[in-house]
């Protein structure tokens, strides 16, 4: 073995931890007051989080118009199962692909500028995609939404499973989550990984050295579009519906926040976290007032404000001083 070669990093214990307790959700959620389908509407969410991550956490490119692409996904998975029966991975893959088609056109056109400008763009291609999914009515059903999606079942070949329950589909869900993990995990730590980080801190030297940063820049994005377009696919699987809110720019904010709150500059998984403290929080504050986004973006400038790290940040922050405590003995 040669002992030149970087260590693979470890899994952190907040990672595993979370997909532990989603494994086994559907054993205790209904026992402590919340229901089975919160655990599916927070892994689909996680999905997306961490795809979105990729771009803002590890290549610094701010996207604030991300909800449509994963309004994207949820529509082609409507359509080609509405439309042509599609069985579940070709439904799957119909949301994937229109996503990274999409990610890959839009990235082409605003790789080569950074700062605002990318963000203004990223806003503006957003707009364009929510105001043809409200006008095109007779594909997206305009306002009213693309309805009746059915859930195909799981068929590997040699055995079927179905998945109209939301336990069974939140077992499907978990996978996919896990397999993302793991490739972005493996990406990230890649030297693909370590190039998007030099291009989030100084992209002018990054490609001083040599780098074609307009080449990373774009397959970041397209390959977060790829995973924002699972995460919708999943969406409209688990409503059987796709409306065109889902592209909003409320929903682009919604994934910027669960990163920025769960720590996602800071970690990889803070996005898991984020994803899950957004949901569990709206529905908590949506138990007692109207007005939940209102506490929450007051919970939300607390956080940029005091502490920027995010939830990540304080799990890293309290490990720092325990080794230093015990550093120090």
């Amino acid at each position: 073995m040669n002992a030149n070669l970087p260590r693979a990093a470890a899994f952190p214990v907040p990672l595993l931890i979370t997909i532990a307790v989603l494994a086994t959700a559907p054993l205790w959620i209904v026992k402590v007051g919340l229901y089975p389908y919160i655990a599916l509407e927070v892994m689909i969410w996680m999905i997306f989080a961490l795809g979105y991550n990729l771009l803002l956490g590890h290549a610094g490119l701010p996207s604030f118009g991300h909800g449509a692409f994963f309004g994207l996904g949820a529509y082609a998975c409507g359509l080609a199962q509405v439309k042509l029966g599609a069985p579940l991975f070709a439904a799957l893959a119909a949301g994937i692909g229109a996503a990274v088609l999409a990610g890959a056109l839009v990235a082409a056109c605003i790789s080569h500028r950074r700062g605002i400008y990318y963000a203004l763009l990223t806003i503006a291609f957003g707009q364009v995609f929510w105001f043809i999914a409200n006008k095109w009515h007779s594909v997206t059903g305009g306002e009213d939404g693309l309805l009746n999606i059915q859930r195909p079942p799981l068929d590997l070949g040699f055995a079927s499973w179905s998945l109209k329950s939301n336990e069974s589909l939140h077992y499907v869900v978990l996978a996919a989550l896990v397999l993302v993990t793991l490739f972005l995990w493996r990406l990230v730590h890649s030297p693909y990984g370590r190039i998007l980080g030099a291009v989030k801190q100084n992209e002018a030297r990054a490609a001083f050295s040599g780098y074609n940063t307009w080449l990373y820049k774009w397959s970041a994005f397209t390959i977060s579009c790829a995973v924002a377009g699972l995460a919708g696919s999943f969406f409209a699987l688990a409503q059987q519906s796709a409306y065109p809110n889902v592209m909003s720019l409320h929903n682009s904010g919604f994934v910027v926040m669960m990163v920025l709150v769960g720590g996602g500059l800071v970690s990889f998984w803070g996005p898991l976290i984020g994803a899950a403290f957004f949901l569990l929080t709206r529905d908590l504050l949506g138990a007692y007032t109207e007005a939940w986004l209102l506490w929450y973006g007051l919970v939300f400038m607390a956080v940029v404000i005091f502490k920027p790290e995010g939830i990540a940040g304080l799990w890293i922050a309290g490990l720092q001083r325990r080794r230093a405590a015990a550093a120090a003995r």
